[in-house]
């Protein structure tokens, strides 16, 4: 059994997460968490220490290490650090330290410390904050840390919502951990439900779901040219579609919709994006044909399976500006797209992304652009 962190995190990898010179496995906000909570880990009873949205297994295995925790019970919002997580602990013999839960009651239930990554969306801390003040023992501590420059005031005032007591550590390494104690339980807010008049569609949302019941600028103008996605070859029979990085399923549902003989596929590598895209496809009607997928950029789907997808990538890894994500969605698409099918891309314009569609999926044309993005259709050739 290790028994030095640091050593331990010389061999954290990110993996199955892009890895780059500019992306870490482990940073100053990692070892900040542990050091604060370093006195009130070490007298945690077994089974009383819950990590949440630890990124690649710092916070869980450093925990593991450094004070021999066992009966961890740990939530990642992000199928990719689950399985960062799971390679790390498996390397290291530390696979039997944790549990795998949901955000729930089953997660904090008896809860005496919570080590928690901050979230970069209020909507995200208020859920996770509302869960432990409504489940966790009375006295536990909430030690929930980041880097300097992705804390604000506002994340004392959504744990200010939770518990009484909230107070900053001082910075080290541009990172801070603000410390929460004394629960006031309360009812859930979440999830939230909204109705986009124009589009007629009700959205449901998750805390971490991104833009939360609100349509983003960039899915809306790829909603515009709904009328030519999805048209379907009557030779291929019933059509598959694919939601690539689905969010709140509104793109999905939106297919859905116009395409009675469309199947359709949303899938996040979010768990609150996936259970945000199935109440929102319940909620409008449509939940037998759209089928949600917690995953790695379609990972878990077979190779020349579907018939189109519809991908608004992201533009940042965690807090890092890096293209990787976005590559490594066209290259999902290529391989699960059937020759002769279409993948819809929106982008922000400057990203350029064409040069790289074209590359890995087909011939690639813009279908349109405006002020800030650009959408394009790339037909997979093989």
């Amino acid at each position: 059994m290790l028994t030095d962190c640091q050593e331990l995190f010389t061999r954290l990898r990110r993996l199955p997460d892009v890895e780059a010179p500019n992306l870490v496995a482990v940073d100053a906000a990692d070892r900040l968490i542990l050091d604060e909570a370093d006195a009130a880990l070490a007298v945690a009873p077994a089974g009383t220490v819950v990590v949440v949205d630890d990124q690649y297994g710092a916070l869980t295995l450093g925990a593991a290490v450094r004070h021999r925790s066992t009966g961890l019970r740990v939530h990642q919002d992000s199928v990719v650090g689950e399985r960062a997580l799971a390679a790390n602990a498996d390397r290291e013999g530390l696979t039997g330290s944790y549990t795998r839960h949901d955000l729930d009651a089953a997660l904090v239930t008896g809860a005496r410390v919570v080590l928690l990554r901050l979230p970069r969306s209020l909507s995200a801390l208020g859920e996770i904050a509302e869960t432990i003040a409504r489940h966790a023992d009375p006295d536990v501590v909430v030690f929930a840390g980041g880097r300097d420059k992705h804390i604000s005031h506002a994340m004392n005032d959504v744990l200010g919502r939770s518990f009484t007591d909230v107070h900053a550590s001082r910075g080290r390494q541009k990172s801070r951990v603000l410390t929460a104690r004394t629960p006031i339980p309360g009812p859930s807010t979440y999830p939230v439900t909204d109705t986009l008049t124009d589009l007629d569609l009700t959205v449901v949302a998750h805390g971490a779901a991104f833009a939360g019941p609100r349509l983003d600028i960039g899915t809306r103008f790829l909603l515009e040219f709904l009328p030519r996605i999805g048209a379907t070859d009557p030779a291929r029979g019933a059509a598959v579609a694919v939601d690539l990085g689905c969010g709140t399923g509104i793109l999905a549902v939106s297919l859905a919709r116009r395409n009675p003989d469309l199947r359709v596929v949303a899938t996040d590598q979010s768990a609150a994006a996936v259970a945000s895209a199935a109440a929102t496809a319940a909620a409008n009607g449509v939940a037998d044909r759209v089928e949600v997928l917690r995953d790695d950029s379609a990972s878990t789907l077979p190779d020349d399976s579907v018939d189109l997808v519809v991908c608004n990538p992201p533009f940042h890894i965690g807090a890092a500006v890096h293209t990787g994500a976005a590559e490594k969605m066209f290259d999902a698409a290529a391989r699960i797209l059937r020759d002769g099918g279409e993948l819809w891309t929106v982008y922000n314009s400057h990203l350029n992304h064409r040069g790289t569609l074209k590359r890995v999926v087909g011939k690639t044309d813009v279908a349109g652009r405006n002020r800030k993005f650009t959408v394009t259709r790339s037909v997979r050739t093989r």
